[in-house]
């Protein structure tokens, strides 16, 4: 039985959806800090934007993973390439996933560690 993500709540209007939209948007710029933040101030207050904030920091986390990974394997090259993949894919991921949690769906990260639980 797999958990099911929390939907956005009905009765505080579009507050949660843009605040949880901000938080995926804002790992393009700041990386982990902004869910990071929003994780520990509202995850006892809002399980919608919990979950978004928990889901776009682990994004970020494994991103910040695979930009050590890329940095350590410039030597041999092959980071050259992979780097510039990782960013890109960061950047249309957290954007696709802010336009999915404005419209009120849940969106999970293909490619994300699930390292906070």
């Amino acid at each position: 039985m797999t958990d099911m993500p929390p939907s956005p709540p009905a009765n505080s209007g579009t507050d949660e959806k843009t605040l949880a939209a901000l938080t995926h948007a804002s790992g393009i710029f700041f990386g982990l800090i902004v869910p990071l933040v929003v994780w520990l101030l509202k995850k006892d207050q809002s399980p919608y934007l919990a979950d978004n904030a928990k889901e776009a920091l682990n994004f970020q986390i494994t991103v910040l993973i695979a930009c050590f990974v890329s940095g350590a394997l410039t030597v041999v090259l092959i980071g050259l390439l992979l780097l510039p993949l990782v960013i890109l894919a960061d950047v249309i991921l957290c954007i696709i996933a802010a336009v999915k949690t404005n419209n009120g769906e849940t969106y999970r990260y293909p490619f994300a560690l699930r390292l906070i639980k």
